[in-house]
């Protein structure tokens, strides 16, 4: 490890630091941390240069106090008292010693740091629970969704059952959607993850008003929305001049090619659901009944590319159409050059698994085909994959392009996890594994440390003392 590195053990997002340990000895550098759970690793004697996880300190950033557990083999000191394995209270100016007595072994004093981000965070937001209810089932929103223009909030199941009914019972395709609360006509909908925060937030602090387990599992049952759905386009008043009979039928500003002309047998109703392609930014009708994939299993976008193809449409007909390489089956996708952002952006790592694959004499696309194989044969363990419904993808599952540069990314991972050393350039097979793996921070500031360790590993925990 580089010297006075910390580590998070939760949360990466935070990065603000909050705190440091300032070396008593000037020739050692401060320690920075930069999460409400740090593990310290560090030099522990001032005799050896070799870096040991010494400590665990743990921060409450609302009233400015810290706790400091001991993970060494031999005791430490805090604020001259000698701590074993037990958790205790440290404050600003707390002297701690990294080792069981003060000679030989170094000593820094703990300090808070002054933070706006932690003056944002203890702000807290007043919400009256009855504004947080869906007003079909009278209980606290459940993956909560909003329509526009009117912005009322539903659960998604309750919203979607409304659809489907609202669908069902008009005789008029060309009737409009109204919203369930002030009946004004929607126009969208789509979910909404700032609310879906504070319905987690109101139902920690008020538990008894969550949904019973069977309510969750039939709501989930009917909810439908996915991603931002079109019901139809707000009709704005234009100074153009009126149609005429000869540009009826022309499909000039409707939301898709089978909004204006039967196409594959279908057209679609004021009442149709629409998708909108997270590719091109065109709209498609939502059709899951008709066995071609409309949503990105990985991250749950819609793309149309497959949809359109399977009703005959021409891409060249019209202005916005999705090619069909954004959207495809992952074992009809190819690939000849990795990804920039394999190996969590670690391009020294990038270059060792290349170098690797040539020394195989093999190509990218032969490696991940051999992997993918195992892949659908469950010999991977697929708790690392970064991707929604892990565990239903298989080679005939359609994933957009990001989620396909993820795919690739966790099966190189295991490529290289398996890889023998005789297969490893020499200026990396002689490396030790980094105890953070591949969740380690400094890789990506530190260009010698990215060099010296191995990051395409578990994360584990060095042993502090020998």
């Amino acid at each position: 490890m580089d010297l006075g590195q910390s580590s998070r053990s939760n949360d990466d997002n935070e990065d603000e630091i909050w705190a440091k340990l300032v070396p008593i000895d000037s020739r050692y550098q401060e320690i920075e941390l930069r999460s409400q759970d740090t593990l310290i690793c560090s030099e522990v004697r001032d005799s050896s240069n070799e870096k040991f996880t010494w400590c665990e300190i743990s921060g409450n950033l609302d009233n400015d106090s810290a706790r400091i557990r001991n993970l060494s083999s031999n005791k430490i000191i805090v604020d001259g008292t000698a701590v074993g394995e037990e958790v205790v209270d440290i404050k600003c100016g707390s002297k701690l010693t990294s080792g069981p007595c003060k000679k030989g072994f170094l000593s820094y004093t703990f300090e808070f740091l002054p933070s706006q981000r932690r003056e944002r965070k203890s702000m807290k937001i007043s919400l009256d629970v009855e504004h947080a209810k869906c007003s079909i089932c009278l209980n606290i929103w459940h993956d909560v969704v909003t329509v526009a223009p009117c912005l009322h909030n539903f659960c998604n199941g309750c919203f979607s059952e409304w659809l489907r009914r609202s669908s069902t019972r008009s005789q008029d395709k060309q009737k409009s959607v109204v919203c369930p609360q002030c009946r004004a006509i929607i126009y969208s909908v789509g979910r909404n993850h700032f609310l879906h925060t504070l319905e987690e937030a109101i139902l920690e602090k008020f538990s008894s008003l969550k949904h019973s387990d069977e309510e969750i599992a039939q709501l989930d049952t009917y909810a439908l929305v996915k991603s931002n759905l079109v019901l139809g386009i707000e009709k704005k008043t234009s100074r153009k001049r009126p149609l005429s009979s000869s540009d009826e039928g022309s499909g000039a500003d409707l939301p898709c090619p089978q909004c204006g002309i039967a196409i594959g047998g279908f057209r679609c109703g004021r009442v149709t659901t629409h998708l909108q392609c997270q590719g091109c930014g065109g709209l498609m009708p939502s059709r899951p009944d008709v066995g071609v994939p409309q949503h990105c299993l990985g991250c749950n976008r819609a793309f149309c590319g497959p949809y359109w193809h399977s009703q005959g449409v021409d891409p060249n007909e019209y202005d916005i159409i999705c090619n069909q390489q954004t959207f495809r089956p992952i074992s009809d996708r190819t690939i000849s050059r990795l990804p920039d952002s394999i190996h969590q952006n670690n391009q020294y790592e990038k270059d060792v698994t290349d170098r690797c694959i040539q020394k195989m004499g093999k190509t990218l696309q032969a490696v991940i085909s051999d992997w993918i194989t195992k892949f659908d044969n469950q010999e991977i363990d697929r708790s690392r994959l970064q991707l929604f419904h892990a565990e239903t993808i298989t080679s005939r599952t359609h994933l957009c392009i990001d989620c396909y540069d993820k795919l690739v990314d966790f099966l190189l991972y295991w490529f290289r996890l398996t890889t023998p050393r005789s297969f490893l350039p020499p200026d990396a097979s002689g490396r030790e594994n980094c105890w953070y793996g591949y969740t380690c921070r400094t890789q990506h500031h530190n260009p010698d440390h990215a060099h010296k360790r191995n990051h395409v590993c578990r994360p584990t925990r060095g042993n502090p003392f020998p």
